[in-house]
């Protein structure tokens, strides 16, 4: 049994930095989302695009694309953090979707020939490499750490655990959560495009609710509201598919039987309790 560990680390370290944005969202803010896999699409087709079609250089493409998941992210979250719990989560779900069906009805010129995106979008430059990807990786958690002992990360916090508390102590609730939601897209968008620079390929149904469920069990394994869960969780969940790949039958239900056992015995994830100081 061959064992690509560069392939594992590469897929762990873009993982991470999508998860670090979602746990901005749900881990420190408390807002609860199920369409984090519709800003990976953004930042992943718009990285793809810049590049094929408009000759965009690469990190130059990585960065538009970053800040486009971004911006969308932010003006998506101004109607719809209004709500809370479970409609916050429906409605993020809806724009999950939303988004895969407006990609998957775009049409884009690319060496003179018009492509649907409804088809695998193949032939995408490769730039991702091991070392680009853990470097990006220390800086994005490096950023996260400081952004959380800040006075904007506190309020975050304050926000999660009381609203109306934090509203009274003179917290501006509405402006925090767009900008924690523009955040954690903008690193979605982000870990999107390195994903399609790395795998030179994608198509919609890479991009669906699944995995948005994938990133939100990394996130919830690890334990939300800690970064060092978050590099554990997803670390972990990305390697037991490759590592259990001789058990290919079985190893999806193995996948399951670990988030069973960890939600039985560590409710709070492996690394709940840990935060990092920098």
């Amino acid at each position: 049994m061959f064992i690509d560990i560069d392939n594992i680390l590469i897929f762990s370290g873009i993982n991470i930095i999508t998860v670090l944005g979602l746990n901005l969202i749900t881990g420190v803010t408390g807002q609860l989302s199920l369409g984090h896999s519709a800003f990976i699409s953004i930042g992943a087709y718009t990285s793809a695009i810049l590049m094929m079609s408009l000759g965009v250089p690469f990190f130059a493409a990585v960065i538009l694309a970053t800040v486009m998941a971004g911006v969308i992210g932010g003006v998506f979250g101004i109607p719809i953090l209004r709500l809370r719990g479970d409609y916050l989560a429906i409605a993020t779900l809806g724009f999950c979707e939303v988004v895969k069906v407006v990609i998957m009805n775009m049409k884009v010129t690319i060496d003179g020939s018009l492509r649907p995106l409804s088809l695998s979008l193949s032939s995408i430059p490769k730039h991702a490499s091991l070392v680009l990807v853990l470097v990006l990786v220390v800086i994005a958690i490096i950023f996260m750490v400081r952004l959380e002992r800040s006075k904007f990360g506190l309020a975050l916090r304050s926000i999660r655990e009381d609203e109306v508390a934090s509203q009274m102590m003179g917290i501006n609730i509405a402006r925090h959560k767009v900008l924690a939601f523009a955040i954690g897209s903008a690193f979605a968008g982000l870990g999107g495009a390195l994903f399609a620079s790395y795998i030179t390929a994608i198509s919609p149904n890479d991009f669906g609710f699944t995995r948005s469920i994938e990133v939100l069990c990394m996130l919830v394994l690890g334990g939300m509201g800690s970064i060092v869960g978050v590099v554990a969780g997803t670390t972990i969940l990305t390697a037991i598919p490759e590592v259990l790949r001789f058990a290919a039958e079985y190893r999806m239900i193995m996948y399951g039987v670990v988030l069973i056992i960890m939600m039985v015995f560590r409710p709070k994830g492996l690394f709940g309790n840990i935060r990092v100081n920098v």
